[in-house]
C-alpha cells in the first residue's frame, strides 16, 4: 500500500504520509477499460510518471478483506459483496464521497473502478465541483476481444483477497500463491473463453452509456492497449503530450 494513499484507504481519517507532491499542473483523470486491458499495469506506470495518486475502489476491497480500515460505506458495500449482491451505486458514490478530501490531492489523481455507471460519473461531477476541482478526461483503454481472451486465460486470482496476477505477464513472486496475503492462486471459472465473451457483452452493454457520456461531455480518450506495458504507456503520454 502507497503510504500517500493513507487518506484514501482510511477513509479520510488519516492524512497522507509523506504528503502527495505538489505540482503546477495535476492530472485529474478516469480509466476506463475492459477486463484483462491492462488498465492497472498503466495506472501504475502513469501515476509514477505524474506523480498522481491512484484511487482504486479494487484496492480498497481488497484492503479491507485483508484487514485494513473499513468505513462505514465500504462496510455496507463488503456486507452486499458476501450475499452475493452487487454494491448500489448509491454505496459506492457514498465510499468515494467518504474520501472526497482525495480528489484534492496536490498530485492529481487517477479514478480506477469509480465511476462505472452514468449516475456515479454525474455524482463525481456534482463532488468536483464542490471541490472547486475539474476532470481532465477519461481515458478509454480498448483492445480486439482475441487479445483479450489470451491476457484473461492466463490469469489467476487470489482465493482469499481477490488480488489478481498473470502466469507470465505479471506472476507471483512464489508460483500459486498471492503475493500480499499469501493464500492459493486459482483460475476464476469466469475467465474461460466462454465466460469471457459473455463478460465482455456485458461489459459492453453496462459501460458503452459511461463511454457516451464522457464522450458528450469532451473528456474522452481513447487508447488502443495492443503491444507492450511499455508500448501502451507512451502512447498515452503521447496523446496528453507529457512525452
Amino acid at each position: 500500500m502507497s503510504a500517500k494513499r493513507q487518506r484514501w484507504f482510511s477513509g479520510g481519517e488519516l492524512p497522507c504520509v509523506p504528503p502527495p507532491p505538489f505540482t503546477d499542473h495535476p492530472c485529474r483523470m478516469v480509466l476506463l477499460g475492459p477486463p484483462g486491458v491492462g488498465k492497472g499495469t498503466q495506472a501504475k506506470l502513469l501515476c509514477e510518471r505524474l506523480r498522481a495518486c491512484h484511487l482504486s475502489t479494487g484496492d480498497l476491497f481488497r484492503s479491507a478483506r485483508c484487514g485494513g480500515a473499513v468505513s462505514a460505506a465500504l462496510r455496507e458495500a463488503l456486507v452486499a459483496m458476501r450475499r452475493g449482491e452487487l454494491v448500489s451505486d448509491e454505496i459506492v458514490i457514498e465510499m468515494v464521497r467518504e474520501r472526497a478530501e482525495c480528489l484534492q490531492c496536490l498530485g492529481g489523481f487517477l479514478l480506477d473502478g469509480f465511476p462505472r455507471t452514468v449516475q456515479q460519473a454525474i455524482a463525481l461531477e456534482e463532488m468536483l465541483s464542490d471541490l472547486n476541482v475539474a476532470l481532465d478526461a477519461a481515458i478509454c483503454f480498448e483492445l480486439p476481444l482475441e487479445e483479450i481472451l489470451a491476457r484473461l486465460t492466463g490469469r489467476r486470482t487470489c482465493s482469499a483477497c481477490q488480488a489478481v496476477f498473470h502466469v507470465t505477464a505479471q506472476p507471483p513472486q512464489v508460483a500459486g500463491w498471492c503475493d500480499y496475503c499469501r493464500a492459493a492462486l486459482v483460475q476464476r471459472a469466469d475467465d474461460q473463453p466462454e465466460a469471457i465473451r459473455v463478460r465482455m457483452k456485458v461489459y459492453h452493454d453496462e459501460t458503452q452509456p459511461l463511454i457516451d457520456f464522457y464522450e458528450q461531455h469532451g473528456k474522452l480518450q481513447r487508447v488502443l492497449a495492443t503491444g507492450s506495458p511499455e508500448e501502451i504507456f507512451e502512447r498515452t503520454m503521447k496523446l496528453f503530450s507529457l512525452v
